[in-house]
Order: C-alpha cells, then sequence, then structure tokens
C-alpha cells in the first residue's frame, strides 16, 4: 500500500477525526506548554483521537459549547456528557476525573503556604470548589493559633438547617486536632449568597458551642457562584459575640 502525503492527504485525514501533526494539541503541547492551549485543545489531549468527521478539539468545542463553558461542564453529570455525541462513557468519565483531580488539588496545597488573614483567603480557595455544587455542603476549615489552616473537613452534605446540624459535629475534628479556631463555610446552590435565618441560627449555636469548649469561630462563608459572603465581615451574627 502506498502512503499519500501532501495537502489533499491530509484533508482526508482531517475528514476522519485526524488532525495534521502541527495542529496536533500534544504536538502543541510540547512545543509551547499546556498555558498555551484553548480549553478544547487540553481537553483533546485528554481525549487522545478524534471521532468520525471530527477532531478531538473540535469534539471539545463542541461539548464546551453545549455546556457554556468550563463551569457549566464542570458541573455536568456523567449522564449528561455521554449523550452529547462523540463522547460517550468512557470520554465523560476521563472529563470527570480530569474536574476532580483539579478540586483535589486545591484542597491539597501544601498547609504551610494557607495561612488565613482575611475572609478573602478562605474564599479564594473554596469558591472554586464549592461555588456550583448543585447540592448543599458545610465545610469545617481548622486553624492553629498562628491561623494556619491545619486541616479541612466536610461535616455536612444536603439541607445546612440548624435544625438538622448537629453543632458538636462542627468541633469534633477541631477537639482531636487542638485547633485554636474554626471558620464554617457552606454554599447556596441557588446562587444567592444572602444569609438566610438559618444561616444566622446556626451561626449563633456555633458561637456558644465555640465559647465552651474555648474554640474561636472566626467566621462564616456563604459561598454562591463566584463570589461569597463573609457574615462576620457584615457584623451578622457576631457583633454581640466577638
Amino acid at each position: 500500500m502506498v502512503r499519500r502525503d501532501g495537502p489533499a492527504a491530509a484533508a482526508e485525514r482531517l475528514g476522519d477525526g485526524i488532525a495534521p501533526a502541527f495542529e496536533r494539541p500534544r504536538e502543541r503541547l510540547a512545543l509551547h506548554g499546556a498555558a498555551a492551549l484553548s480549553a478544547a485543545e487540553l481537553i483533546g489531549v485528554l481525549w487522545g483521537t478524534g471521532v468520525r468527521g471530527h477532531t478531538a478539539v473540535e469534539a471539545a468545542a463542541d461539548v464546551l459549547r453545549r455546556h457554556e463553558g468550563l463551569v457549566g461542564l464542570a458541573r455536568a453529570a456523567d449522564a449528561e456528557l455521554e449523550a452529547v455525541p462523540g463522547v460517550g462513557p468512557v470520554r465523560a468519565a476521563q472529563l470527570s476525573a480530569a474536574f476532580e483531580l483539579g478540586r483535589r488539588m486545591i484542597t491539597d496545597w501544601p498547609q504551610n503556604r494557607w495561612t488565613v488573614r482575611s475572609p478573602r483567603d478562605v474564599g479564594e480557595r473554596l469558591v472554586p470548589q464549592m461555588g456550583y455544587l448543585e447540592r448543599e455542603e458545610l465545610r469545617v476549615v481548622l486553624l492553629n493559633t498562628r491561623n494556619a489552616v491545619l486541616k479541612q473537613v466536610t461535616v455536612y452534605q444536603g439541607n445546612v438547617s440548624s435544625s438538622l446540624v448537629r453543632v458538636g459535629e462542627l468541633y469534633r475534628d477541631a477537639v482531636r486536632l487542638n485547633a485554636s479556631g474554626v471558620i464554617l463555610v457552606h454554599n447556596h446552590p441557588s446562587g444567592d449568597p444572602t444569609p438566610s435565618p438559618d444561616d444566622l441560627a446556626l451561626t449563633a449555636e456555633a458561637l456558644a458551642a465555640g465559647r465552651l469548649l474555648d474554640i474561636q469561630l472566626l467566621d462564616h462563608l456563604i459561598v454562591a457562584g463566584d463570589g461569597f459572603v463573609s457574615l462576620r465581615d457584615r457584623g451578622v451574627a457576631f457583633d454581640r459575640h466577638s
């Protein structure tokens, strides 16, 4: 069999979802680095090969367009991704794994480089992880006497309500690790970070429990979308207990 090269042969290979070498994202990554690639090209590297009639990058651009960008893609369920033509269960699983690795990288950032000096230090770390979760989640950030983060733990998933959350659970790990302070962080899937009556009630109960345990509740952050609200900064619930 004689292999044909040149523009005509390259066009035929593009028709089978194979781009010429100089356009393939893996080669571009090797030449220019990952930062030089678009989101579609990075997904193309992850997937490796195209589908019939489309390159891997074209298929990635299509799935990004259908989900309105990376944020929508990160929130999509596996079943939604699998339903996109050319994706299927294997590529859907690859995307889910990649997004989860990104979330874990943020969580596992070296502890000695994470010192809390203001609510923004916590917000900037946890907004990317929690801002677009589809259900409520309550986390506790544990700090030592120098405000360095010892650990963060997820204590509730589902309905974060003052009537359902056991306040003792908020301080269980703090007592075990001898933490001097904690910060509560939870998300509003609605996209509105405005504190609810339940948020205020939970904060008041946590403040009272912290005083008994000699562990200071430093703040309660509510995360929604790309932003957050600090109840301490707003003077909500903390004004009579600080």
